[in-house]
């Protein structure tokens, strides 16, 4: 039995070998990937893929990476086991359950072939290759445009601008674009050399630089540029920002224009004239105005030759006239030059008549007519020394002439053409006469031995002068057209007695009042008798009521001569009669009426009695 089964043993090593052996001689397939991808910085993973028999159990994997034309061992793997790991890969190397091999943190001199083999014991069954590709994907490209700019009329083709892209695997290329075109090489047109630099961690720097010839019109252009790299078999691009340059190219046109509009200018303007022209940069300026002798006079030392701008202050009527502006590229030394007529709107010569002229007086009348010259539609208005309107037209015509309107009139002439454009005269309207007494205090009510003030206003032209009869304390002013004087004096028996003069004169005449004085207990006494009689006129008025009350009651009978019986008790018969008198027919009137309501005559009433007896 033991010699049987050694037997056995026997013919199952030789028929796996005789496998093995057929195995090698047909060669093993091994399934690779062509190529794979990773990113720098990534796990890159390799599979590695073959069929064995089941009962073989001695099969491994040797890893190579090839080294120009030169095989290097990378690791030995046995089922899911690492072994003889590259020194270079230490601790990047891992490899799966389907016996992948990964590689960690990828660099770009991982970029190379690694072969996969299949070995048993000695023998080699079969080996297969991949391609690893390490990419990177470049930062945005960075362009940074010529700061001196372009000029058209350069012999040489001008730089526009610098591109870089930096930190990319493998190396991108750049184009550039202007207007969103993209730009080819063209000769003595456009260029654009690249510059490729493998940085110390093996990625890569880019740059390039576009030379291209510009025109006026590139003054708008935008320039700029792409890099563009693989990633997984497709083609992808990065574009920079966009940018524009300075372009520099003579003036073809020029203008002048007058601030504000030359229409609108008028005198005590302050008045702009702008020169611009179409070059850059802004050629030199320098303004001329033409004389009366047809001479252009330079103008330069009222401006800045490089601002193009001739500033007029107040400007006048002489200031109008035809003014140049004229310019010089310093590149071509080629002139330009343009003209405008500055009109400058004015009004002078402002007159105001007055007819008659004479000296006038109160309750005359007087003409008051307005011109002025100027190029420009006129309009008048007239106002008072308040600014009031009291008139439109070139004449103003005043009647009846009193102190009261004697003033200031102004005529105010506008053109309306051109607002704010308006000038004024004024004349004095004096009214002359003798004073006339406006106000006074009297009469005024005092009491002896005390300060008092009284007081006189008078108008009048020429001024007046103000005299008082007795001895004060006089203050003067002016109200308005009005002159008043405020005299404070001590009521003295004499005083109170005579009373106070205002004097009031000047060279046409003397105007006088007097001021009446009055005890001040007069008007007490006078109050006393007042309330007296209000107070007797409502005791009739009460009793008048009473009686009416009794006789719509029957109680009393009464007839039409006002005299009425009322029967009393003995005991209180009294002769009572009650007479009224006043001077005031209406009241009385109001008051004393028939018991039919009818109004008896005033001298009736005035004598009629009520006897009240029984």
């Amino acid at each position: 039995m033991a010699g049987g089964r050694r037997a056995a043993g026997l013919v199952v090593h030789w028929g796996c070998c005789l496998l093995l052996c057929c195995a090698a001689a047909r060669g093993l397939e091994v399934s690779m990937p062509a190529v794979v991808e990773a990113e720098a910085g990534s796990t890159a993973r390799i599979e590695c893929s073959f069929y064995t028999p089941e009962n073989s159990s001695s099969t491994s994997i040797n890893w190579f990476y090839m080294d120009r034309n030169n095989r290097v061992r990378l690791c030995r793997i046995e089922g899911t086991r690492l072994l003889e790991e590259n020194v270079d890969y230490k601790g990047r190397l891992s490899v799966g359950e389907d016996q992948a091999l990964s590689i960690s943190r990828v660099t770009v001199q991982d970029a190379r072939t690694f072969v996969c083999q299949v070995v048993e014991g000695s023998h080699v069954l079969g080996e297969n290759q991949t391609r690893l590709h390490v990419y990177k994907v470049p930062e945005a490209p960075e362009i940074v445009a010529n700061t001196g700019g372009a000029s058209v009329q350069s012999s040489e083709i001008p730089e526009i601008a610098r591109c870089v892209s930096r930190n990319s695997f493998p190396a991108p290329n750049i184009t550039w674009h202007k207007n969103g075109e993209q730009l080819h090489p063209e000769d003595n047109m456009v260029k654009m050399p690249s510059t490729l630099t493998r940085e110390s961690n093996g990625l890569y720097t880019v740059s390039s630089i576009l030379f291209a010839h510009v025109t006026r019109e590139d003054r708008h252009s935008l320039y700029h540029c792409s890099v563009h790299y693989r990633l997984r078999g497709q083609r992808r691009t990065a574009e920079s920002r966009r940018v524009n340059i300075t372009v520099f190219y003579p003036a073809e046109h020029v203008k002048l224009q007058v601030l504000p509009s030359s229409a609108l200018v008028k005198e005590g303007d302050d008045v702009k004239l702008v020169c611009e022209a179409d070059g850059n940069p802004a050629p030199v300026f320098s303004f001329f105005k033409r004389g009366l002798d047809d001479v252009w006079h330079d103008l330069s030392s009222l401006t800045d030759t490089s601002s193009g701008v001739l500033n007029l202050h107040d400007v006048n009527k002489n200031s109008s006239g035809l003014y140049r502006c004229q310019t010089l590229d310093l590149d071509d030394m080629r002139q330009l030059e343009k003209d405008v007529e500055l009109v400058v709107n004015y009004i002078e010569g402002v007159r105001v008549k007055m007819e008659p002229s004479s000296p006038l007086r109160e309750g005359d009348s007087v003409r008051l007519s307005c011109n002025a010259h100027s190029p420009l539609s006129l309009d008048y208005q007239w106002r008072d020394e308040k600014g009031r309107m009291i008139g439109n037209g070139n004449q103003l015509f005043l009647s009846n002439l009193t102190f009261e309107t004697s003033s200031n009139v102004s005529c105010k002439v506008m053109a309306p053409s051109v607002p704010g454009l308006e000038q004024s005269k004024r004349v004095a309207v004096a009214v002359e006469g003798k004073p006339r007494i406006v106000s006074i205090s009297s009469p005024l009510y005092v009491r002896q031995d005390e300060e008092v003030n009284l007081t006189c206003k008078a108008i009048a032209f020429p001024r007046p002068s103000v005299h008082w009869s007795v001895n004060g304390t006089a203050h003067e002013y002016m109200e308005d057209q009005h002159i008043a004087s405020n005299l404070t004096v001590r009521v003295s028996h004499d005083l109170l007695r005579a009373g106070a003069m205002c004097r009031v004169s000047n060279v046409l005449g003397v105007s006088e009042e007097h001021i009446q004085l009055l005890d001040q207990k007069i008007p007490e006494s006078k109050g006393v008798i007042i309330v007296a009689i209000i107070v007797s006129i409502l005791v009739v008025a009460v009793l008048g009521s009473i009686i009416y009350f009794l006789h719509k009651k029957g109680k009393i009978p009464c007839g039409r001569t006002g005299k009425q019986d009322i029967t009393r008790p003995e005991a209180r018969k009294d002769k009572i009669v009650v007479e009224v008198k006043s001077d005031k027919v209406s009241e009385e009137a109001g008051l004393l009426q028939g018991s039919n309501g009818e109004k008896r005559a005033a001298a009736d009433q005035s004598e009629k009695y009520i006897d009240l007896r029984n």
